[in-house]
């Protein structure tokens, strides 16, 4: 299968990205801290059918670096599909990708053919419980980046994914290649005017919400917000996994993924 890769300067910015199939289009938004290699699972899989994008999000990966600059991530999802010439897309997140497909839908209607949410954060949220990466950010002040790296993978977020060897093994290749940029600099992303979590019934295409049966409470409950107020959206608990669901039983989520695109 022919895999095309480039980067795109788009929005003052350089986004790395990954291509390949016919079809359809679908973009795979990748977690904080992670990249798009987290999607290796899917990717192949969905290019069999679809034509399959993924991308580093400004600021990881092979992607540009942030910086005190102001941005939009749905604004560089949008830039990007220009560049590639895509007019129409399924976006697919996972964790902080999850919250910038909600975005991106609630954004850009015209272009979403659907949304599917993993284990999604989403824009307005309160977090009752604390914000998950507060506490690595507050460490990478007093300790350094890589002592807040071991407080990420360490928090209650991986635990069921740490319990497979292959998967924790990738996770730490991921999480040791990101930058830290975040958690030591004040972030410069521009919040929605009007967060999505007020108006989610604004959503009119189908829509997917899938979480991790082990996930932490802030995650179901921001899946239960998503599915009562996206119209006719469905909601997919995946068995015995947590945060990292995609990567915990991919073939479980694959199945699912497949299901809905069909």
């Amino acid at each position: 299968m022919e895999i095309n890769s480039g980067t795109a300067n788009v929005n003052g910015t350089t986004i790395y990205y990954e291509h390949a199939g016919r079809g359809r289009a679908v973009v795979l938004i990748h977690g904080f801290s992670l990249d798009c290699r987290m999607w290796d699972d899917q990717f192949e899989l969905l290019a069999g059918q679809y034509h399959v994008i993924r991308y580093d999000l400004r600021g990881f990966g092979r992607s540009a670096a942030a910086s005190s600059e102001p941005y939009a991530p749905v604004e560089d999802l949008g830039a990007l599909l220009e560049f590639l010439q895509i007019e129409h897309a399924t976006v697919v997140g996972l964790s902080f990708g999850g919250g910038i497909a909600v975005d991106f839908a609630l954004a850009f209607p015209s272009i979403t053919d659907a949304v599917v949410t993993a284990d999604a954060a989403l824009t307005g949220y309160p977090w009752p419980r604390g914000r998950p990466a507060a506490k690595p950010a507050t460490t990478a002040a007093t300790e350094g980046v890589d002592a807040a790296k071991r407080s990420w993978l360490a928090s209650e977020l991986f635990i069921p994914a740490f319990e497979q060897a292959a998967v924790s093994a990738r996770l730490e290749d991921y999480v040791n290649d990101y930058s830290g940029w975040h958690w030591l600099n004040e972030n410069p992303i521009t919040i929605p005017e009007t967060p999505a979590i007020e108006h989610l019934e604004s959503i009119r295409c189908p829509s997917l919400v899938i979480v991790g049966e082990r996930d932490t409470i802030d995650f179901h409950e921001i899946a239960e917000i998503l599915t009562k107020r996206i119209p006719g959206s469905k909601r997919c608990v995946i068995p015995h996994v947590g945060h990292m669901s995609n990567m915990e039983d991919p073939q479980a989520f694959n199945r699912a993924l497949l299901e809905f695109l069909s």
